[in-house]
């Protein structure tokens, strides 16, 4: 299947609706579906450096299935924040220094924190965003249990 879509002619056929899920504020479980590589253009507080795009899958109250895209920008300013994504799937411990591995995220699984905040050039229009991360709780050993 092409995910990147085809350029439309003026007369062809149209079906698919808008997709997006508004998910009331709570946490939720997520499964990171995948990441892009990119750049930050930069701002008044810091200068332009590379970005990742993640993807995360969060299912609703509902069942319904949203897509929320969060940018990690490599920046030391913006450390905690990596930490924060790393720590959140298990790849990470509080305090514990990590090589990035990017290439590992995709599939793996936290929770987080989300909020629904209003655009900044339209008000009345509010968009999915990943508040806080939650750090993956190790595994407790219980006897018999897998």
């Amino acid at each position: 299947m092409n995910t990147e879509g085809r350029e439309l002619d003026w007369d062809d056929s149209i079906q698919n609706d808008s997709s997006f899920v508004e998910l009331p504020e709570g946490d939720y479980d997520f499964v990171i579906d995948h990441y892009e590589r990119g750049r930050s253009k930069g701002s008044e507080k810091l200068p332009p450096s590379n970005m990742a795009t993640v993807f995360f899958n969060i299912t609703g109250p509902d069942g319904s299935m949203a897509t929320i895209r969060e940018n990690f920008i490599l920046h030391s300013k913006l450390e905690w924040k990596l930490s924060e994504l790393f720590c959140s799937v298990g790849l990470k411990k509080k305090g514990e220094e990590l090589r990035m591995n990017w290439n590992a995220l995709p599939g793996l699984t936290g929770r987080a924190h989300v909020t629904l905040s209003p655009d900044r050039n339209d008000p009345s229009k509010k968009y999915n965003h990943i508040d806080k991360l939650y750090p993956k709780e190790p595994k407790k050993f219980e006897a018999g249990k897998f």
